[in-house]
């Protein structure tokens, strides 16, 4: 099929988001074995542990989402600086690297599972931390792979020209790359160990990750729908100043766990719920102007969209991030709330919602960004597959966040405010009706998911043979 991007940048960026789908799908398929696991405890018994699903699933998670950050990164740098990205040959060379280490870790995942308690087992197994789990030797060669990625973002911004959007690219990933070093090391207290660990994952999650979703979102906003950019650049110097302020106190409410003082309860809730705050009203302010200024007032000429999955993909992100990390995050991050809900499924809940709000769903939308770009289509419609993918991955999506709540629900009530989190009352709480039959649910909209992710990639690969695309 003929490729219509011009710049290597861009085309090394779709390479990014083809292996990106691949994880995704792998996400979702070892999800659905772990979620049958969970209910059928004899399924797969000594073929495939539970627990190496689930760490497949959640690495696999974390993975894809940062191979399509890159690939997002590589897409719009050319057409932000207006020059091919610096050391492309480079970036090259370093995503093989990268994708042949992640694909030797996930076989050892699955194929080796587990290993002895000794020093061998982290450097060739893993390294028995939840998100971050790769061997220290793939930690390091992930070090040198964003490293190569971060020069390139600077060389090229440093020479081509510089926008709000590249600028603010530009801090984001010199904090995310320095964060994961955090994780490098390790210490034999468990309280400071998980204290590192946690400014790895939660800084990532609620502060780098949420600034750079940001800089996607107004270079999409842009791009789709002509927004102006000194509003989406207002906005986004907003974001910068609240989330990285905002994300690292609004990591306290992990704190009580660990046995810092009382006050981190009500700072980290606070500042948490503050999060999502700029990015929805980013797309408020854009969209109200968008439809100021085009076909809602009478004689004026209709502006086009140009992409219309991809913008349905970045709306669905503003306010699934605005409902998963924000609402269902504030009422289980509460203290008074958490003392109860932590370690239940309501984070499960909280987990599954706001990762796919936040950062699934415009991910996907730069999928469609990429997709447009190098199919050389210049309106790219809404398909019947698009609107399946969309439908089912959010209904299924929201089919489990409800499910897992209704089952964490039933923990709160027995295993800890009635039976006061004792052994007893954590297996008690495993055989409820109001339990069971909720990850029974989460099973059926897990399935739900998939389904729709069939007609995602359908989707994707068919859309240049669509005659409703327009060239």
């Amino acid at each position: 099929m003929e490729n219509n991007l011009k710049f290597e940048s861009q085309k090394l960026a779709i390479n990014y988001f083809t292996v990106a789908a691949i994880l995704f799908g792998a996400q979702l398929l070892m999800g659905l074995i772990a979620a049958t696991q969970f209910l059928y405890p004899s399924f797969l018994f000594e073929i495939f542990d539970f627990s190496v699903a689930r760490m497949v699933h959640i690495n696999a998670l974390v993975v894809w989402m940062l191979y399509a950050m890159i690939g997002s990164v590589y897409y719009l740098l050319p057409e932000e600086t207006g020059i091919e990205t610096v050391g492309i040959k480079l970036g090259k060379l370093a995503f093989y690297v990268l994708t042949a280490a992640v694909t030797v870790v996930v076989l050892v995942y699955i194929l080796v599972q587990v290993g002895p308690a000794t020093e061998s087992t982290i450097w060739l197994i893993n390294e028995g931390r939840e998100y971050i789990e790769a061997p220290r030797w793939a930690d390091i060669g992930i070090v040198v792979v964003v490293l190569v990625f971060v020069f390139n973002l600077f060389a090229t911004a440093m020479k081509g020209k510089q926008t709000g959007v590249v600028t603010v690219l530009m801090a984001d990933v010199l904090a995310l790359a320095g964060l994961y070093l955090a994780g490098m090391f390790f210490t034999d207290n468990i309280s400071m160990d998980q204290y590192w660990w946690w400014w790895v994952i939660h800084l990532w999650v609620e502060a780098t990750w949420e600034v750079f979703v940001g800089c996607l979102a107004a270079y999409g906003l842009m791009k789709i729908i002509g927004a102006r950019r000194e509003v989406v650049e207002m906005w986004l110097w907003i974001e910068v100043s609240m989330l990285f302020g905002s994300g690292i106190l609004g990591m306290g409410h992990h704190y009580f766990w660990i046995g810092t003082p009382e006050y981190w309860w009500e700072i980290g809730a606070l500042f948490s719920a503050l999060e999502p705050v700029p990015l929805v009203a980013m797309f408020v302010h854009v969209i109200y102007d968008w439809g100021k200024e085009t076909g809602l007032k009478e004689g004026t000429e209709e502006k086009t969209m140009t992409n219309s999955p991809a913008f349905a993909w970045f709306v669905t992100n503003a306010f699934g991030n605005f409902l998963g990390a924000g609402i269902w995050g504030f009422f289980h991050t509460l203290p008074q709330v958490n003392i109860y809900t932590h370690g239940t499924q309501f984070t499960s809940a909280h987990g599954h919602l706001a990762f796919f709000g936040a950062y699934a769903t415009i991910l996907i939308g730069m999928f469609y960004l990429g997709v447009q770009g190098k199919n050389g289509i210049k309106v790219m419609k809404a398909t019947f597959d698009s609107k399946m993918a969309i439908s089912l991955i959010c209904i299924g999506v929201m089919g489990m966040t409800v499910s897992l709540t209704v089952a964490g629900y039933g923990q709160v009530l027995v295993e800890r405010a009635q039976m006061g989190a004792t052994w007893e009352g954590f297996f008690v709480s495993q055989d409820m009706v109001w339990f069971v039959q909720g990850l029974g649910w989460r099973l059926a909209t897990g399935i739900v998911t998939f389904v729709g992710f069939i007609y995602l990639v359908k989707d994707l690969l068919t859309t240049s043979k669509n005659s409703r695309h327009e060239r």
